[in-house]
């Protein structure tokens, strides 16, 4: 869990095992399990047009000499010229580091971080997807506190305070923008490991939906399924609270309604677009503050393994791990299908609703099978025990063993 909270649990016990205080509202049962504490220390301004206010905020924020995060995804596509042009205005200096990859590497990290350094940074800046945004995270701490970037994984391994970052998003994806957590990927043991802390959050997050129409038809189908992932899993993650499930709720309202016509419409349904960020945002809001499950269990496993997209892999094992968890939380899954749109008479027949539209929806937005990610069979108990291992898989509804990701594994090879 990533808030601070009135009273934490022992290693081992689940907030899920206590007594709950239960209370019905609107026909569903609302389980506030214990206090809890919520901190959002990021500031949001969304809207079209945001990201031309950057140069304001930094001079709020007292910043004059930014490190300026990004991919050449992101160059390309046209996206950082406006943004450096409105620093250029007001006589902002700044350089440029645009050497992140897909699945954001220590040795981003550590590069990026040596040109904080070098530059004299005061702050950072990260524009694009998850991928800048993790590693502009990264290269806070290790900017400020030295050392590799491993030697923070965990959650509360950050010991002092780190250069401060404004986030720009450019995909309605990972949420990372109001996130205390940065997924980086180990060059050398092939694993993605997490470093969890609210000091790493950004300070301002400008969320543009503008920036966000040049992704293409396959890159928005798999950050949407990705935002769905955040929102599903922060809604039935054992450590979920209040704030988080009404965030998680609306944002899978609102994804489930608009992703498929940002992915047919592409720039020209920008109500689906603006719909689409801000879904992404409220499920990043509830997965920060909650936890994610054993779909990113397996999706950092295979990432960490192939240097597969973060989001296909999500996409990809959500509906199979929502199926193998029914059993374990059902009363949520109907929940999730009521916000959808479903009426049903039970919620057995409401979960298998929500678990049918996710594997349909998928199917509809054209994102491809487990088998296209090209999982080799000899490397299932790799997979499966990097999942076990995974900090998150304790949050899973469902307790998961190595081998019942074996189990899962093998189902979804099938």
């Amino acid at each position: 869990m990533r808030a601070r909270r009135g009273k934490r649990p022992q290693k081992g016990q689940y907030r899920g095992q206590r007594q709950a205080q239960k209370t019905v509202k609107e026909g569903f049962l609302l389980d506030i399990r214990n206090s809890f504490s919520f901190e959002l220390p990021t500031r949001i301004e969304f809207g079209a047009g945001v990201s031309a206010t950057i140069a304001m905020v930094l001079q709020e924020l007292g910043k004059k000499r930014p490190l300026l995060v990004t991919d050449r995804g992101v160059i390309d596509a046209g996206i950082l010229a406006p943004i450096t042009g409105a620093l250029e205005k007001e006589g902002i200096s700044f350089e440029v580091f645009s050497a992140v990859e897909p699945n954001p590497k220590d040795r981003n990290v550590m590069e990026g971080a040596a040109a904080a350094v070098a530059f004299g940074a005061d702050c950072l800046l990260a524009v694009g997807g998850g991928s800048p945004i993790d590693c502009a995270k990264g290269m806070s701490i290790v900017a400020t506190h030295g050392g590799k970037i491993r030697d923070y994984e965990g959650r509360n391994a950050v010991t002092g305070e780190t250069l401060p970052l404004v986030a720009i998003p450019t995909t309605s994806g990972t949420g990372s923008e109001v996130t205390f957590s940065s997924v980086i990927t180990d060059t050398t043991d092939k694993f993605k490991f997490s470093i969890r802390h609210p000091r790493i959050a950004a300070k301002v997050a400008l969320c543009d939906p503008g920036l966000t129409a040049s992704m293409p038809k396959m890159l928005t189908a798999a950050t949407g399924m990705d935002a769905l992932t955040h929102a599903i899993e922060g809604f039935t993650a054992l450590p979920a609270e209040p704030i988080a499930d009404a965030c998680a709720l609306h944002a899978i309202e609102m994804i489930t309604a608009s992703l498929p016509r940002a992915v047919r419409s592409g720039t020209d349904d920008m109500e689906a677009r603006t719909d689409m960020l801000m879904g992404s945002v409220l499920a990043g809001i509830s997965f920060s503050h909650s936890d994610v499950a054993a779909v990113h269990c397996l999706a950092e496993a295979l990432g960490g393994l192939y240097d597969a997209p973060h989001g296909m892999c999500n996409a990809v094992a959500l509906a199979p791990v929502m199926e193998f968890n029914l059993p374990y939380c059902a009363k949520k899954y109907a929940r999730i299908a009521a916000a959808m749109g479903y009426s049903f008479a039970t919620d057995e027949e409401g979960a298998r609703k929500a678990v049918t539209h996710v594997a349909n929806l998928a199917e509809e937005v054209g994102l491809p099978s487990f088998a296209s990610l090209g999982v080799k069979k000899e490397d299932l108990e790799t997979i499966a025990a990097y999942s076990a291992q995974n900090g998150s898989n304790r949050s899973n509804p469902r307790p998961m063993t190595k081998e019942d990701y074996l189990t899962l594994l093998h189902s979804m090879m099938r």
